[in-house]
């Protein structure tokens, strides 16, 4: 199946991009690395829209450390996410879901703001940036904006971003010293999404515990955290188990998946203490 016929312009800016948004009667889609929106076509999920190509928008590439945040461009792809030396320093927490992302031809073309964006919930960059407390910067008709990653992904495939808006970059505050930022997952294949995964990050403050392909959007485990406070993983993942919803498919079953999200907070917590083989 190809996709349906549709237009097409290439952004030659971000004002550009969103005035061509704004004069497409909101059939108007954000085209980045096409590693998900292209696949959608083909399948015929979303068809005559206006394709808005921002791919050569420069000033939304790019990694750079700006006071005491990590500010990360929307169109930095997965690959360059994996290996630049300031996302290994201030969040390695994203250099290590690269190596969990399908396979490197998506790794070369796909890039962070279009997978935020997207907001599968099975996807390791929402579960990451969630637990790393991101901030998420949009631009549209009415100026710039930031959202709290807390109220960015609302549903499947879902985000606070409105029709008219574009994600422009992300920020994350740089690493503490002794931080330290974990994700775990288990997957039937190398490549394939995650039946389970985890992203657990230390700092002083306490714990921030995320999990991705439990329920329609990633989940921050809020009573988890509180138990890991307060030293008892037991609780931890018993309030884990409690917290989260998710789907049974011919993958795993629901009940598997809560047992998935158990194991893997005892595998991140034993990585945390040293303990991990």
């Amino acid at each position: 199946m190809k996709a349906s016929a549709g237009g097409y312009a290439r952004a030659e800016s971000v004002r550009h991009a969103l005035d061509l948004l704004a004069g497409s009667d909101g059939q108007g889609r954000v085209l980045a690395g096409g590693q998900s929106l292209v696949a959608a076509m083909n399948m015929r999920l979303s068809v005559g829209d206006l394709l808005v190509d921002i791919s050569k928008i420069s000033e939304l590439s790019g990694i750079a450390v700006e006071g005491d945040t990590l500010r990360i461009g929307a169109l930095t792809r997965h690959a360059q996410v994996g290996t630049d030396p300031q996302v290994q320093a201030h969040a390695p927490l994203l250099k290590d879901a690269v190596a969990h992302i399908a396979h490197a031809a998506i790794r070369n073309r796909g890039t962070i703001g279009g997978a935020l964006a997207h907001a599968d919930p099975a996807a390791e960059f929402p579960a990451c940036t969630l637990a790393l407390g991101a901030t998420m910067h949009a631009e549209g008709p009415d100026g710039s904006r930031s959202i709290a990653v807390e109220d960015f992904f609302e549903e499947v495939f879902t985000t606070a971003l409105n029709e008219d808006e574009i994600l422009t970059g992300i920020t994350l505050p740089i690493a503490e010293a002794g931080e330290m930022q974990i994700l775990e997952e288990v997957a039937r294949r190398s490549g394939d999404y995650a039946l389970v995964g985890l992203c657990l990050a230390k700092r002083a403050a306490g714990h921030r515990v995320a999990l991705f392909s439990v329920g329609p959007k990633p989940v921050l485990a809020m009573g988890a955290m509180a138990a890991l406070d307060a030293g008892d993983l037991d609780a931890a993942v018993d309030a884990l188990s409690a917290e989260i919803d998710p789907p049974s498919d011919t993958q795993a079953s629901a009940a598997y998946r809560r047992h998935l999200g158990g194991v893997l907070l005892r595998r991140a917590v034993a990585r945390l203490k040293g303990d991990a083989a």
